[in-house]
């Protein structure tokens, strides 16, 4: 029997939902087909939030409903027991970033605290994930990123931003709870990349607690990659990794051209592929002191890790090797990885509407941007309704 999965088998993607609930995805799934629909609806409904209208009930049955657990932890419940009897690991996320004021970054704290505890609780590997900038303003991390001066006061905030981190990470280190610390906007990047090698160097001993995370839509990250392995080998820790594409492509080549600087990101599609392989090839061949989680909607990506884990000899459910898709996506990879034994997780967000809102904005955005993304999924979820219909 092969070691990498059938992609293609609707049967094991979708057998946890019914076929009401596949309708509604693939309704959904149409929707973000078309990018002018996409960009015209998510203008109106930031719009609209900002302006206090009624329309919070139209986004949690639509778009919240497909890509987030709920708005409350406890909302979650429900989905985060699928996904247990499908042997797949949820990551609950506190989907909520951009905040500005003190009191609202000590409550995600003390949120992120509380995550930190409940997968130690209930999963099998327990996994959290959280934004920097969900403990942090964003203006503070632009200014450390620059290098810029920081006034008195702007020393005392960041001195807060390390203070609630190294608590939310001591916390991950004694409950062994694994915490990955999510890739953001390219101008704030080289502040989150210094906390979380602090935090790596501090509590990834024997293995990785602490994970930072890659988006190879950025040409420079490779080189990065390899960086990050050679100070692990010097200063003696684990080095934990998220491997993603990228998540903010229009605003990086928006904010790129408007300030005249060469954009950070990729001449093309492929040449993010061709990175984001390379880079799964050389954590494979450093697998004994790099642990690996592939964030990926990439089957051709999702089959090189399976070959790569065969020709090195590493069982299926190796401790080092995770994969990860988003929830209310790629159903087709994740169930169909588990089903053969792998570990995978689904990032499974949460939060008010209202503060999810970039989040979910981003997704739509996204899958408008990926050639065929909407295509390949709406392809597979029709196949499965015409056989349950025979």
């Amino acid at each position: 029997m092969s070691n990498t999965p059938s992609f293609s088998n609707t049967e094991v993607a979708f057998r946890s939902k019914t076929t009401g609930e596949l309708k509604f995805t693939a309704l959904i799934f149409r929707l973000m087909g078309s990018p002018g629909l996409v960009s015209f609806s998510t203008n109106l409904t930031t719009i609209a939030l900002n302006l206090r209208l009624p329309i919070k009930w139209i986004i949690k049955r639509t778009i919240f409903k497909q890509f987030c657990g709920g708005e409350k932890i406890q909302e979650c419940t429900s989905t985060y027991k699928m996904l247990q009897e499908n042997n797949i690991e949820a990551i609950l996320d506190y989907s909520v970033e951009g905040q500005s004021k003190e009191s609202d970054f000590n409550q995600v704290k003390d949120e992120l605290l509380q995550l930190v505890e409940n997968a130690k609780k209930h999963a099998k590997v327990p996994t959290t994930c959280m934004k920097i900038t969900g403990i942090a303003r964003f203006e503070i991390l632009e200014k450390v990123s620059s290098d810029s001066d920081l006034s008195q006061a702007e020393k005392q905030e960041y001195a807060n931003v390390i203070s609630r981190l190294e608590a939310i990470c001591k916390k991950a280190h004694e409950l062994g709870v694994k915490i990955y610390i999510d890739a953001e906007e390219s101008w704030i990047q080289i502040a989150i990349d210094r906390l979380a090698e602090v935090m790596m160097q501090k509590y990834n001993g024997s293995s990785a607690i602490v994970y930072t995370t890659l988006q190879m839509y950025r040409h420079d990250r490779l080189e990065y990659l390899k960086t990050l392995i050679q100070k692990s080998a010097q200063n003696n820790f684990v080095l934990g990794v998220k491997i993603v594409r990228g998540a903010y492509l229009e605003k990086e080549n928006n904010r790129a051209k408007e300030k005249h600087y060469p954009t950070p990101l990729q001449p093309t599609k492929k040449a993010t592929d061709n990175d984001y392989n390379a880079a799964i090839k050389l954590i494979v061949e450093h697998i004994n002191t790099v642990e690996l989680c592939a964030g990926t909607h990439n089957e051709k990506s999702a089959e090189l890790l399976c070959e790569l884990m065969s020709e090195k000899k590493l069982p299926n459910n190796h401790a080092s090797v995770f994969f990860s898709q988003l929830f209310g996506m790629s159903d087709n990879i994740s169930f169909n990885l588990a089903d053969k034994g792998y570990n995978v997780s689904k990032y499974l967000p949460y939060g008010p509407v209202k503060d999810t809102m970039p989040y979910l904005i981003r997704r739509a955005q996204e899958n408008t941007s990926i050639a065929g993304q909407m295509g390949r999924e709406l392809t597979l979820i029709t196949s499965e309704l015409k056989r349950r219909n025979k």
